[in-house]
Order: C-alpha cells, then structure tokens, then sequence
C-alpha cells in the first residue's frame, strides 16, 4: 500500500474540514482507497491526513493535482497557513497487536 502523508496548519479546522470534504478533486476516482485524518490534541489547528492508494503513480498524480490546482488556486486555500509537507511512503508491514494474542485477559 501506498500511502500519501500530508500535515499543515490551518486557520480554522471547521472551515478546513467542509472544503477537504466538498472532495474537489474526487478522491474515490483519483485512486484515493482510505483516507485517516489527525490532530495533535493540543493543537487544534493542525492537521495531520494519510491517503492510501494501490499505486505509487496514483499518490503522485494526486499530489502534483493538490499542489496546482487546489492549494495554489482552489477550495481549500482559505484554511491553510503556509506551505503542507508532504511525503509518499511504502507500508512494509502491518500487524495487530493486542492482549489477547499475547494470551493475556
């Protein structure tokens, strides 16, 4: 699985979060297969997504299509502050980890 990292600051998570979910550029077509949205507890106006994709093509497009034609110009620009880092990244490895596989109860 291919995974597309993005954190930046926002100036408001509401107004962030009606733009990310207006879905300007149509995840499901563009490849998007889940998506997990995060923030630190202290900060409420951060935010941390993780999209995933079956192909690192797809991250990439997607990427290059957030970069010009919505940060720069589109829906979401009125709630970011500065620039996002980004980062596409490979999952090697997944493993569930709880009490009861450990044999504990």
């Amino acid at each position: 699985m291919i995974t597309l990292q993005i954190e930046h600051q926002v100036r408001d998570f509401d107004m962030w979060r009606r733009a990310f979910d207006s879905d300007p550029l149509d995840r499901a077509a563009s490849g998007v297969r889940s998506f997990r949205i995060s923030r630190p507890l202290d900060q409420q106006d951060y935010v941390m997504l993780e999209m995933d994709f079956d192909t690192q093509a797809a991250a990439v497009d997607f990427l290059g299509r957030l970069q010009n034609d919505t940060w720069k110009t589109g829906v979401t620009a009125p709630a970011l502050v500065g620039e996002p880092s980004t980062r596409i990244i490979e999952t090697v490895a997944i493993e569930n980890v709880a009490a009861a596989d450990r044999g504990l109860r």
